[in-house]
């Protein structure tokens, strides 16, 4: 009986122990930084007259993450340590999208789905690439977009954007910058393309 309590006890012990050193670790381990993404700059235009609702953006499981992604030289994806985005990509890009319509101010009213607004028309898109290719060191940015009609479902239009970013360093900060400066591109495109056809 004092036999079993014995290794009752020691059982409890090494469990306590290890509970504390992965705590410890968990404590030690600084957190990572987190990083923004930038709306495309307003441009002067004159207020325009549509309404546009604009969907969450679709993308592949490993860019539907806060994690930055980065294409290695053997063709694999991975994520940077160190860092992440401030939501989940489709979503903060969503809310770029918006911030970008609003800048521009070449639509009237913008707002996501079920935004009450009586939009005639709703963007849907998605984020083919999103990543930081190591063998070229550049930020690659494509979006596919297409503009559809909210009442009766058609596709209106249809188009690809894409831009490219030099990275000066391989890690979260560098990234980051870089993926800033490419999705800027795409979305101004993006915002004028829409703009003239909504």
């Amino acid at each position: 009986m004092m036999g079993g309590r014995r290794v009752v006890g020691q059982v409890a012990r090494a469990l306590t122990t290890a509970i504390a050193i992965a705590w410890l670790t968990a404590c030690s381990s600084p957190p990572p930084a987190t990083f923004d993404l930038g709306a495309a700059p307003r441009p002067a235009a004159p207020m325009g007259r549509g309404q546009l609702a604009v969907a969450e953006p679709q993308a592949v499981t490993f860019l539907d993450s806060e994690r930055m992604a980065v294409r290695t030289s053997g063709n694999t994806i991975a994520y940077l340590p160190g860092g992440q985005w401030a939501d989940r990509l489709p979503k903060l890009v969503q809310a770029r999208l918006i911030e970008s319509f609003e800048n521009a101010r070449r639509i009237r009213s913008v707002a996501r789905p079920g935004g009450r607004i009586m939009a005639a028309h709703q963007l849907n898109s998605d984020i083919r690439t999103f990543e930081v290719q190591e063998a070229s060191r550049e930020a690659v940015v494509e979006i596919t977009a297409r503009i559809v009609n909210d009442r009766t479902g058609q596709i209106v239009a249809a188009e690809q954007f894409a831009a490219r970013a030099p990275v000066e360093s391989i890690d979260a900060a560098g990234a980051a910058k870089a993926l800033d400066a490419a999705s800027q591109k795409v979305l101004a495109d993006l915002v004028r393309w829409v703009s003239e056809r909504a």
